[in-house]
């Protein structure tokens, strides 16, 4: 049985009846999942509604040849419904969502949350609106893709990194950077190398220093 006072983080909690609340309570965990630990994919079982309590997740989808496109990621008191994809028939696609950092998610069963979006209107929108927004993201990462040059992409990356942590220092690797804007360990290199002549950033083994964030933005 979870605590009241990690449950009362939903953000439909208090649209929930008396009986709802128990059944959610009764049916929720916590669970913890270390770094690069899968979480759900098309092999796994329908893990419930899950919402971040600590780390970051990433979702992504693969292609035939093993290669992987982020979609989205989620920070802490985020939701994610594609987690329950076997209780929502708008569901239709294979996602994989591994663990970023070491993370705890708070987890409400399948079964528990599939009642509660039959029987409560308020749930049932806030699914909606969930899976409108997640939609948003993926057809933004797709747009990236398809129409922006990388310089482009790494910039937004770079700021979005800066937006998010306040920090100017982001502190991650070529590999991982590559990863999270869906290309190569080389290309980083080299943009990042055009960005330091530039004057944009900084960068050593593990870390990117922004150095011109006003130019950082007009090159998004």
């Amino acid at each position: 049985m979870t605590e009241l006072t990690v449950l009362k983080k939903l953000p439909f909690w208090e649209q929930l009846s008396k009986d709802e609340k128990e059944l959610v309570q009764a049916s929720s965990s916590v669970r913890h999942y270390s770094k690069n630990q899968i979480i759900h994919n098309c092999e796994t079982d329908c893990l419930g509604l899950t919402m971040v309590l600590s780390g970051e997740l990433r979702t992504c989808i693969l292609s035939e040849e093993g290669r992987e496109i982020t979609l989205y990621r989620l920070q802490q008191e985020e939701l994610c419904v594609l987690t329950a994809s076997c209780a929502v028939n708008q569901i239709t696609f294979d996602t994989q969502m591994s663990a970023s950092k070491d993370c705890d998610l708070l987890v409400i069963n399948t079964a528990a949350f599939e009642r509660l979006t039959r029987q409560n209107i308020y749930v049932r929108c806030f699914m909606y609106e969930l899976l409108t927004e997640r939609f948003s993201s993926v057809m933004w990462t797709m747009q990236m893709i398809l129409f922006k040059g990388y310089d482009r992409r790494l910039a937004s990356f770079l700021l979005d990194e800066y937006k998010r942590t306040g920090l100017r220092n982001i502190k991650m690797t070529h590999e991982q950077i590559a990863l999270h804007t869906n290309s190569a360990r080389e290309v980083v290199a080299r943009m990042l190398k055009r960005f330091a002549s530039d004057g944009l950033v900084a960068y050593k083994r593990g870390c990117i220093t922004l150095k011109d964030i006003d130019a950082l933005r007009q090159l998004n």
